[in-house]
């Protein structure tokens, strides 16, 4: 069985009362539960400024 490290940068909207980490943590745990990952992290974010 081969293993592979995808990068994906992911760009969303959200409310200011919004978490960047918890949005993160959650996009990771539905990476781990729909697509069966192994292991999915949030390695950094930024917040763009508009």
């Amino acid at each position: 069985m081969h293993r592979t490290n995808l990068f994906f940068k992911v760009v969303i909207e959200h409310d200011d009362e919004d978490q960047p980490e918890r949005l993160g943590r959650e996009i990771c745990r539905q990476l781990m539960k729909v697509y069966g990952v192994r292991a999915a992290e949030l390695a950094s974010f930024t917040r763009v400024e508009e």
